[in-house]
């Protein structure tokens, strides 16, 4: 090519970049200061630069009124691209600075590795299930574990009761049990009132609006009473078992209590375990006795049921094994809420983060465990005939 062909690429006032064939060559003339504020401008060009057919590049400085580390990279980088696509490369005008710090840059230059090929779905997905199936035979092997040191600790607490420590037990019974009437007794009242509406909605169709009152009754004492009174104390109790012994060991309370001698099974996990034991079974009468009241109230306003009607069909309604078929499995549900809740507090690292972590954690196995268990026992129950 016999004229010569100016590309201006870049007429800014503050710096530019030309691009100029003369013959077999391309010459590049960078003016004006090549620092970080002007280096977005040009970035683009440069990574998309044509040699146009040229097999030799010259790279004019002389222009350059400044330029600092980033700018450096950017034309190594700029050299470094030319040569690969096999253009011989000169640097012309360039200051003694400038020529010192492309050659720092140049020793300090790291080829960064080529980005990691994407797996194939179906093995991503299939690596990410056997990770996940890994991790949860873990995690049940280790809970497993604690559930036998658990059972282990609490007989032997049975059999020697003065081991047991009364002021946090004591102090535990209030938190779970006394503390815990206002939200068990609203929400069993209000279950009892849903029970007992749609009960008298569906029955009413084929003329048997009094057996709304077995619905109610049966549903509460066998089912509805110990389920509400257990996943409102897995997610008020047993998420506050988790965030307290992990807030220990965040603060190493936890390791300074070993090194005196003391265990934590005994210290921290039985007074819990033991305190949602004995009160999770009041908890769940009070909520049975809730339930019927607002099945009761929703049967006297709906379908003009007196109080005293309602009793009497109740009796006939059901028996006493309805009753305990709720209650035996208050004591279940409490140790397992008990002891979730201590464990994932036990296996907090020292962050905040993992108190938050192992406490969402706890509520969500403990509600699972606890749903899992119902299922079980109701299963149990029924083929036995109770």
């Amino acid at each position: 090519m016999s004229a010569a062909e100016d590309l201006d690429l870049d007429g800014g006032p503050a710096s530019a970049l030309k691009l100029r064939r003369e013959g077999e060559t391309l010459r590049l003339e960078f003016a004006g200061p090549w620092t970080t504020r002007e280096l977005a401008r040009h970035d683009d060009a440069l990574r998309s630069l044509d040699l146009q057919g040229a097999r030799a590049a010259v790279v004019d400085l002389s222009a350059c009124s400044a330029i600092d580390s980033a700018g450096a990279w950017v034309l190594d980088r700029t050299l470094g691209d030319l040569k690969r696509r096999g253009a011989e490369v000169s640097l012309v005008g360039s200051s003694p600075a400038i020529e010192t710090l492309l050659g720092t840059v140049a020793r300090k230059h790291i080829e960064l590795p080529p980005p990691p090929r994407p797996d194939n779905p179906i093995i991503a997905i299939t690596l990410r299930l056997g990770r996940e199936t890994v991790r949860i035979g873990r995690e049940g092997t280790e809970l497993l574990s604690f559930l036998g040191l658990t059972v282990i600790v609490f007989l032997r607490s049975l059999m020697m009761p003065w081991r047991i420590r009364l002021v946090p037990l004591i102090a535990h019974m209030e938190q779970t049990g006394l503390n815990a009437l206002p939200i068990v007794g609203l929400i069993s009242f209000l279950v009892g009132v849903v029970l007992a509406y749609q009960g008298a909605d569906q029955l009413a169709r084929f003329g048997a609006q009094i057996f709304t009152v077995n619905l109610v009754a049966i549903g509460v004492l066998r089912e509805m009473g110990i389920l509400l009174t257990a996943i409102i104390v897995a997610g008020r109790s047993g998420s506050s078992f988790t965030a307290q012994i992990g807030t220990m060991k965040v603060n190493e309370e936890v390791d300074a209590m070993q090194t005196l001698g003391l265990d934590p099974m005994e210290v921290l996990v039985m007074p819990r375990v033991f305190a949602l034991v004995l009160v999770l079974p009041l908890l769940t009468f009070y909520a049975d006795l809730m339930g019927l009241l607002g099945g009761a109230v929703m049967a006297t306003v709906v379908l003009d049921i007196s109080f005293f009607q309602f009793v009497r069909q109740l009796s006939d309604a059901v028996t006493l094994w309805t009753f305990w078929v709720g209650i035996i499995k208050a004591p279940l549900f409490a140790f397992i809420i008990g002891m979730i809740g201590c464990y994932e507090g036990l296996q907090v690292s020292r962050s905040a983060e993992s108190v938050g972590r192992q406490t969402t954690r706890a509520v969500v196995e403990s509600i699972f465990l606890v749903i899992v268990l119902d299922a079980l026992l109701s299963i149990f129950f029924s083929i036995i005939g109770v």
